[in-house]
């Protein structure tokens, strides 16, 4: 069995990620590009990190047999890969967990002032020169975009933190219970104090978060996008976040990964970022959790039994 695993990948992490596959797979780490088109035509599997599974790299693909992917899949033609006859997976719910907390952990950070004071105390700042101010958790409203595995978890941390939850989701029936109101997204965008996202990228929510969604939210509002880059107009977030519209944000995803060294985010006081790195609590590139289901679902595959968490169906 022959896996082909794409995506940017230090030595570490490559080392670190091959100790969860059986000795006897034939595992290949490599960064999209020439090499990726040199293993293709063997590999049984594919875990696609920064590339298109399309119909073009799919002609290649002679034995693919399972695209295998963590939580999101936009990068993945769905259909392309059911009339080759390859099963598409993905993670669902894996990360849930460490996905919310990182959430939780962004929220803190931006409202007890983490990074700024941290820089204060490593600078050697005079304590008489210390200027900020912040906020407690409890009371303040948090607006969940989607109401997946992740979005649920968040909401139940916030319930701990007595905050209180809005809902918006494009499912038609949600079960929530007193604590978690179900909402429309207009009312949610308009009266949150935060606003994460936890939707997929797809034609519905791609630019979904965009200037004139922007105008509506509280200029105290705090945008919070663990979720994918395209979700959020890049361009229309940097401007509402310099004139103010909205207080800050936290940002997980970025239009286009590796985030630019040149983006303006990198230079905005009221912006906390992170590099993609919500679902991977076990270190660079890591989450045992989603290699342990990768691993088995890979042997659904090999005893010829349907993968978990399909996306599609293979006859």
């Amino acid at each position: 069995m022959k896996i082909l695993v794409v995506g940017y990948f230090t030595q570490i992490s490559k080392t670190n990620i091959k100790k969860y596959f059986p000795d006897d797979w034939a595992v290949v780490i490599v960064p999209p590009g020439k090499e990726m088109l040199h293993h293709i035509e063997e590999c049984q599997v594919i875990i696609p990190e920064h590339i298109k599974v399309d119909r073009d790299l799919l002609s290649i693909a002679k034995k693919l047999k399972l695209v295998q992917t963590g939580a999101g899949y936009d990068n993945i033609d769905i259909d392309a890969c059911t009339q080759h006859g390859i099963w598409v997976a993905n993670a669902a719910g894996v990360n849930a967990q460490a996905v919310a907390e990182h959430v939780m952990a962004m929220m803190l950070s931006y409202y007890k002032n983490i990074p700024y004071l941290d820089r204060f105390m490593k600078n050697r700042i005079d304590e008489k020169q210390l200027d900020y101010t912040g906020s407690e958790l409890k009371g303040k409203t948090v607006g969940i975009i989607g109401f997946g595995a992740i979005g649920k978890k968040v909401a139940d941390f916030c319930r701990a933190f007595d905050m209180k939850v809005l809902v918006t989701t494009g499912h038609a029936v949600v079960k929530t219970d007193n604590f978690v109101k179900m909402t429309t997204f207009d009312h949610l965008i308009s009266v949150s104090d935060i606003v994460t996202v936890h939707v997929p990228l797809n034609s519905q929510t791609r630019q979904l978060i965009d200037r004139k969604v922007f105008k509506k939210m509280k200029n105290t509002a705090l945008l919070i996008n663990t979720a994918r880059g395209g979700i959020v107009n890049e361009k229309d977030l940097i401007a509402a976040l310099k004139d103010r519209e909205i207080s800050g944000a936290c940002l997980d995803v970025f239009e286009s990964e590796p985030l630019s060294i040149c983006s303006e985010l990198r230079d905005l006081s009221n912006v906390i970022l992170t590099p993609h790195t919500a679902g991977m609590p076990d270190g660079v590139k890591l989450h045992r959790k989603r290699y342990e289901f990768f691993v088995s679902n890979i042997q659904h595959i090999i005893n010829g039994e349907e993968p978990e968490s399909k996306l599609n169906q293979v006859v």
